[in-house]
C-alpha cells in the first residue's frame, strides 16, 4: 500500500474565512467531497489539516492569529474540536469515518514513536473507509516540541509513509512567476526559492517560503509534490493521476 498513499495538506486559509477565522463551510464541503471521491476510487488518503488555531480565534474574540503561546494553545484547544466535528459530519455523508492523530516533533524525531505512528496510520488505511486526519498538537506543543508548521509536518508524514505524492492545498493556484502566471512544473527548486516571499494570512503561520522548504524535504525523501489551490479541490483527481493543476515538483 505504501507507494499508493497520497498525503493531502490543507492550509488554514483554505478552511477558514479571511475575515474572521471561522470555518468556511462551503470550502469544507468541496474538500470533503473531492477527497471522498478519491477514497471511493481506491486511493488511500491521509490528510494533514491546519485550521484548529484559526477556527478557535473567533471563540476567544481575537482579531488575528495570536502571538503568545497561551492564547495560541487556547485557540487550538477550542478550534480542534470544531474542526474535527465538521469533518466527521461531512465525511459521514459519504459513509466514511475520520481518525484524529495529533503529533509533536518528538513523535517523529525518534524511531520507536515514529514507527508507532506509521503502524497506526497503516492500520487505519487498511479499513478502506477511514480517513486519518493529522494535525500538530498545538495545545501542548511549545517550541522544543514543535514540528514547525503543517507544511513541514505534511512532508515528514509523507516521508514516514513512503507516500507516492504530497499535495499541498493553499489559497493560491500554485507558485507564481514574475509575470503572475502559475509555474506548472519546477525541476530545480533552487531556481525559484530565492524569489519567494515569506508572508502569510493573518490566521495562519506558513507562506510560500515555508511550502518550498517542505517541498525540498519531501523531494529529498523521494516524494513527488504539488502545490495547488484548495479552493478548487475538484482538480485533485486530475493532479493525483499526473495531470495539470498547480505547480508540480517531480522527482
Amino acid at each position: 500500500m505504501a507507494r499508493d498513499i497520497v498525503v493531502i495538506k490543507i492550509g488554514t486559509g483554505v478552511l477558514t474565512s479571511e475575515k474572521d477565522g471561522t470555518l468556511d463551510e462551503a470550502s469544507l464541503v468541496r474538500l470533503v467531497t473531492s477527497i471522498s471521491e478519491l477514497v471511493a476510487s481506491g486511493v488511500p488518503c491521509v490528510m494533514v489539516s491546519s485550521g484548529a488555531v484559526g477556527a478557535g480565534v473567533s471563540a476567544l474574540n481575537l482579531g488575528g492569529y495570536p502571538e503568545d503561546i497561551a492564547s495560541r494553545q487556547a485557540c487550538a484547544a477550542v478550534g480542534q474540536t470544531r474542526l474535527m466535528h465538521a469533518y466527521e459530519n461531512l465525511f459521514q455523508k459519504f459513509r466514511l469515518n475520520v481518525a484524529q492523530i495529533l503529533l509533536t516533533a518528538s513523535d517523529l524525531d525518534h524511531e520507536r514513536p515514529s514507527n508507532h505512528v506509521m503502524d497506526t496510520l497503516h492500520r487505519l488505511l487498511q479499513e478502506k473507509n477511514i480517513v486519518p486526519i493529522i494535525n500538530e498538537n498545538d495545545t501542548v506543543a511549545v517550541q522544543e516540541l514543535r514540528v514547525g508548521d503543517n507544511d513541514m509536518l505534511s512532508a515528514r508524514v509523507a516521508r514516514l509513509l513512503n507516500a507516492r505524492l504530497l499535495v499541498m492545498l493553499s489559497t493560491v493556484d500554485g507558485l507564481q512567476g514574475e509575470d503572475g502566471s502559475v509555474i506548472t512544473e519546477v525541476r530545480d527548486i533552487d531556481s525559484v526559492s530565492g524569489h519567494v516571499r515569506a508572508d502569510h494570512g493573518k490566521f495562519s503561520i506558513g507562506g510560500m517560503a515555508s511550502k518550498l522548504k517542505a517541498v525540498r524535504f519531501a523531494l529529498d525523501a523521494g516524494v513527488e509534490t504539488v502545490i495547488a489551490s484548495g479552493r478548487e479541490p475538484s482538480a485533485l483527481k486530475e493532479i493525483i493521476s499526473g495531470g495539470q493543476g498547480g505547480t508540480r515538483f517531480p522527482l
